[in-house]
């Protein structure tokens, strides 16, 4: 097991680790200055790295994806942790196991692909549940849909993360079509399924996750969007107006312009569909946030959780802090009524007012 993690690192530690490339590239200031920028990751996170002295030839030796042994000190940098590096090298394979520096959900895959296959199974528009089984069991989708993340940074950013966040979702829609009657259940399911299918191509995760050439110049939007015009097209008798809802789903699913949405949702299922993407992966990125190790001196607040911009309060520390508060409140109080300090009965006197 590589130590120490990220999740363990402290402002002037010296540190000797491995750790997994996830982007590099050559900074120059503005007064002319260069040095070599490391996005260094493992299972519990990321941090930046700089090489400032001698960095052309890790420059030229190391690449993203490559697993490197880093000797740095942590300091602060607006804020944050980062790491000075002093000497980096390619790491041996007989020197790491790739499980540390991957983070992977902690749910079962195949529980998951159970889940998602009773949820699809489910569907009784026979026009949805045809689209469906296309997209499932295409082998370009059906091999990279259990391991793909759901996102490089903000909510269920490891493998498998995209299955979670979709089995996720399935859940949530058929729970909010039987509180509202008035829903499509079957329309809900389709946009839990397909909204980032486009994701399968929009990021490459074999080991780190960077995006692709397609994704940088497409996003995820309209690479779902053209997979699924192919998919309904190839469906003879598929009706346009279904098509047209679907293609509406995905395509508003993020919910503003600001967000990169090309459309608002305009229907009801599109609407209610985008507050349930959002409220999955908020709670995704708060889970993630909590669950990161509490800063020393300061442990009922979580560090920065960035898909919020902000704190969070750790309400378990919090309550249970407030709880030994009051007991240790109840057992001076009793002491001090034994001593005679504290009258009995709540501090009136027995020569107080009978009335």
């Amino acid at each position: 097991m590589k130590s120490p993690y990220i999740s363990e690192l402290a402002e002037n530690q010296m540190v000797v680790s491995y750790f997994l490339v996830c982007g590099k590239e050559i900074v120059s200031s503005p007064k002319g200055r260069k040095w070599l920028q490391l996005e260094l990751g493992d299972k519990t996170g990321s941090i930046y790295g700089k090489m400032w002295d001698g960095y052309e030839a890790a420059a030229a030796s190391v690449a993203p994806d490559d697993v490197v042994k880093v000797q740095a000190r942590a300091k602060t940098y607006n804020g944050k942790l980062e790491l000075t590096v002093e000497k980096i090298r390619r790491a041996e394979p007989e020197e790491y196991t790739l499980e540390d520096f991957v983070p992977h959900t902690e749910k079962s895959i195949e529980e998951l692909k159970r889940r998602l296959v009773g949820y699809v199974s489910g569907v009784k528009n026979p026009w949805i549940a045809r689209l469906l089984d296309a997209v499932l069991d295409d082998p370009r989708v059906a091999g990279r849909f259990e391991r793909a993340p759901a996102a490089k940074v903000m909510h269920h950013a490891y493998m498998g993360g995209l299955l979670e966040h979709v089995v996720s979702l399935c859940g949530l829609c058929v729970r909010m079509a039987e509180h509202y009657p008035e829903l499509d259940a079957d329309l809900l399911v389709a946009a839990a399924v397909l909204h980032d299918i486009g994701k399968l191509d929009e990021m490459s995760y074999e080991r780190a996750v960077q995006y692709t050439p397609e994704g940088e110049l497409l996003g995820h939007i309209l690479i779902g969007y053209e997979l699924l015009c192919r998919k309904m097209d190839l469906i003879e008798g598929f009706p346009p107006e279904l098509k047209t809802l679907i293609l509406h789903l995905l395509a508003s699913h993020h919910g503003q312009y600001d967000f990169g949405s090309p459309k608002l949702p305009m229907f009801r299922e599109a609407v209610v569909f985008h507050y349930l993407d959002e409220l999955d992966s908020r709670m995704g990125a708060m889970r993630r946030g909590l669950e990161a190790p509490a800063a020393e001196g300061d442990e009922i607040w979580s560090g920065r959780v960035a898909a919020l911009g902000r704190r969070l309060l750790r309400t378990e520390k919090y309550t249970a802090a407030g709880s030994r508060r009051e007991s240790g409140e109840r057992a001076e109080s009793t002491a001090g009524r034994a001593r005679g300090t504290v009258p009995a009965g709540g501090g009136i006197s027995a020569g107080g007012d009978k009335r």
